[in-house]
Parts: structure tokens; C-alpha cells; sequence
């Protein structure tokens, strides 16, 4: 106990030297956690964009489907089998899905597309495709009307140039990309959203019509009311063809998703592919989505289905971009690992010339009867709650930040955000809570 007072003793005889070294510390603790936290945060994110645009957590598939991903790899709906997983306490909610692959034209373009068959209603409870219906659309004729409005400051009009034909399915996003703050929301975006405004409309299952993704209407030039041409192959080798008319345009967060989906009533594609009843998937909606909650829901579940069947989970539905992922983690991990070395060579540095300019009250401490066993340990416990010091005032502020960050992602805007979107990433990054990665 005696030696660690004259340890906490010594730190102070030199303040700036101790808070040098510990301010070293300090940052690479801070730098390093919050990085950290940003990295897993984004990984989240774009999980969680892939997990609830496309595959869901958990699918019931035919046992062939995912590797040949042909209509005749289906299953027919069995409600008895939806009763049966509804009754796990994992299970929310079932979402019938039928997938498929078609030729869309619009007449002078054509274009390979993902076409979805899908219940509006039951999709709430995991894609909820409705949410991501587009509101506002900064066309050619909404940009004129912002730049003869009067009333609109010459950086917003700037902005909206930048930003033409750039969807939004909400005005908090229009606000962002415009430069627009808080102060002068209710005042300007009123007009904003007049100018840019975008009418679509909905699919209801027996009425034909369609969904599509923004990038996709762009690239095919296809507006509400035109008219859609879709041909592919149907069940046991039939013909698949069919025109639909375009009811709404939505935009998903995965630009490759947004480039080519289709949404169709799940009977009218059935009908399509001439698949009467048949599924290609069971997505499940779950309560808890932690990674040991669905590894146990898929083994209980597993039970339930037939041999022609299989459960699948999100890793992997997802297995290219989990593979992805799992290697820039590895080299953020790496990264880590050389900052945390090259504070160590600092530290060490310090370490070196603390004991080179104390070298005279070394002497003198051996000389009156200090044995060199104490003395160094009394200089190992400085090292020590120098460290310590560093550490602690280091995640301490980096909680801070983080739980802030939890709460308030960074959102980028304006010409930042275009750079994002030009790579095709959502303009934003989320951090990940206080967790594991802080050991």
C-alpha cells in the first residue's frame, strides 16, 4: 500500500509528464473505440438494410431454391405449417414470398429485373415497402419551379441542381441534401415540398399493378401510369409474360436491390409464372433478432418442415456480403492493432527518458536503503496507473461520444452526401452501443 502512494506521489512531482504519457493514452484508447463502435455500427446498418429490404431473418425455403433459383424449386403454401411456426415465441409474423427472375421492357429499353410477388399487407411487419414509397422526386420541373420561386435562397437552388432526379421518401432527407437547417425548415420547406412533390399509389393482392424501384424507373423511363412489359419463364417451362401498369415507385436502401425490383400482388404473380398456391420463401418476422435467439428459432423450426424444405437464416442468405464484411473487420482489427503498437513505442519512449532523468534520485534512494526490488516496483506501479489513467479518461469520453453517437448517427448532407450516394451508399453511419469491442 506504501508503494502505491509513493507511485501516485511520483506521477505528480511532474505533472506535464505524466499528462503527456497519459494523454497519449488517452487518445488511442478514445481514436480506437470510437472507430470501433463506428465500424461495427456501420456493419449493422447495412445488415440490417439488406436483412429487412431483401431476405429477411429467417426464410423457409424449398431445399433447392437458393442454389438454383428457378420457379420450379417451390413449395406449396401449407397453413398449417404457418400455424405451426406462428406458434414458436420467437415468430411475429409469416411473409409469403414468391421470386423470380424476368426480362422488363418498356419498349425501346429492356432490362433484366428481380421480380417479387408480395403481400402489402403482411410485408409491413418486415420490409414494409410502403415506408419506402417515394414522396419526393427533385425532377427537371420540380427544379425549375424551386429555381423561379422567389422566396428560395440561391444555395438551396445550387443544391437542388445538384440533386436532380433524386428520390426521397421523406422530407427530413430533402432537407438535408438541401442544406436546409432547423431554423429555416418551417419557413422554406413548405414550397420545397409543393415543388417536388410525388403522387404514387398502391398494389392490393388481386389487382394488377406494380412497384419499382427508383433507380430502376429511371433507367427504363418509366413514370405512374406507364406501362410495364414482363417475360420470363413460368412453372414446368411455361411461358411467362404479362404488362402491368406502374401504381408507385419506391426506393430502397441497397442501390443493387433499388436497380432492378419489381413488386408484384403475390396472386397476380403467381398467376404470371402460372405457380397457383406455390411459394419460393416463408420469410419470418421475429421478436428477437439477436444472433443466439434466431440460431435457436432455426433449430426448433426445423422440426416443422417437411424433407422438401429447409430453414435458412440471414448469414446465410447473405453470405457474400457477410464474407465482406468479416474481412474489413479483420482489417480494422489489424489497424487497431498497429495504432495501439505505435503508442506503445511512444510510451516506451517516455518510459526511457522518465528513468534516464531520474537517474540521480535513483542513486540516492539506493544509496539511503531503498532495496532495487521496491524501487522498481514502485516504478512499474507509476507505469501502471499511468496506463490506468489513460485508459479510464479514454473510454470514459468515448462512451460519451458513442452513446451520443447511438442516438444521433451521423448524418451527412449537401455536396458530402452526393459523394456517398455517387458510390452507392446511404449518406450515413450509425455507431455501435458500448459492447464487447470495449474489452
Amino acid at each position: 500500500m506504501n508503494n502505491l502512494k509513493l507511485a501516485w506521489r511520483n506521477l505528480w512531482r511532474n505533472r506535464r509528464r505524466t499528462l503527456i504519457t497519459s494523454a497519449s493514452i488517452f487518445f488511442a484508447v478514445f481514436f480506437a473505440l470510437v472507430m470501433r463502435s463506428l465500424q461495427l455500427g456501420s456493419y449493422d446498418h447495412m445488415y440490417k438494410n439488406a436483412i429487412e429490404s431483401y431476405t429477411g431473418y429467417i426464410q423457409v425455403q424449398h431445399k433447392d431454391f437458393w442454389d438454383e433459383k428457378i420457379v420450379d424449386n417451390t413449395f406449396a403454401y401449407d397453413q398449417q405449417l404457418e400455424q405451426q411456426l406462428l406458434a414458436d415465441e420467437n415468430v411475429e409474423a409469416t411473409i409469403p414470398r414468391f421470386e423470380s427472375f424476368a426480362l422488363a421492357s418498356n419498349g425501346p429499353q429492356t432490362k433484366g429485373v428481380l421480380v417479387m410477388g408480395v403481400d402489402p399487407d403482411k410485408e409491413i411487419h418486415l420490409s414494409n415497402v410502403k415506408d419506402k414509397m417515394v414522396k419526393y422526386r427533385l425532377s427537371p420541373e420540380a427544379i425549375e419551379k424551386i429555381r423561379q420561386d422567389p422566396n428560395l435562397p440561391e444555395k438551396v437552388k445550387e443544391l437542388a441542381i445538384l440533386f436532380e432526379n433524386s428520390a426521397y421518401t421523406n422530407n427530413s432527407r430533402l432537407q438535408l441534401d438541401l442544406g436546409i437547417d432547423d431554423k429555416k425548415a418551417s419557413e422554406l420547406m413548405p414550397a420545397i415540398e409543393g415543388h417536388a412533390a410525388f403522387n404514387n399509389g398502391f398494389i392490393h393482392l388481386g389487382e394488377p399493378g406494380v412497384w419499382v424501384g427508383d433507380k430502376l424507373s429511371q433507367y427504363l423511363q418509366l413514370g405512374i401510369g406507364d406501362t410495364i412489359v414482363l417475360i420470363s419463364q413460368g412453372y414446368h417451362a411455361t411461358t411467362a409474360a404479362g404488362k402491368y401498369e406502374i401504381k408507385g415507385i419506391v426506393k430502397l436502401p441497397l442501390p443493387d436491390i433499388d436497380n432492378k425490383i419489381v413488386y408484384l400482388p403475390l396472386d397476380i404473380c403467381q398467376d404470371l409464372f402460372n405457380a397457383e398456391r406455390n411459394l419460393t420463401s416463408l420469410a419470418l418476422a421475429v421478436d428477437d433478432n439477436q444472433d443466439k435467439a434466431i440460431a435457436q428459432t432455426v433449430q426448433r423450426i426445423s422440426g416443422l418442415v417437411s424433407e422438401d424444405q429447409k430453414v435458412m437464416e440471414w448469414r446465410e442468405m447473405n453470405e457474400v456480403m457477410v464474407s465482406q464484411m468479416d474481412a474489413d473487420d479483420k482489417g480494422g482489427q489489424i489497424m487497431l492493432g498497429i495504432l495501439y503498437l505505435v503508442i506503445a513505442f511512444g510510451v516506451f519512449g517516455t518510459v526511457l527518458m522518465l528513468t534516464a532523468e531520474r537517474k540521480r534520485e535513483f542513486g540516492v534512494l539506493v544509496a539511503i536503503g531503498m532495496q532495487k526490488k521496491k524501487l522498481a516496483s514502485i516504478m512499474t506501479m507509476e507505469m501502471l496507473l499511468i496506463g490506468l489513467i489513460g485508459i479510464l479518461a479514454g473510454a470514459l469520453v468515448a462512451s460519451i461520444v458513442i452513446l451520443y453517437g447511438v442516438e444521433h448517427p451521423l448524418i451527412f448532407k449537401g455536396e458530402t452526401a452526393k459523394i456517398f450516394e455517387e458510390y452507392g451508399m446511404e449518406p450515413k453511419m450509425a455507431f455501435w452501443n458500448i459492447d464487447t469491442y470495449y474489452i
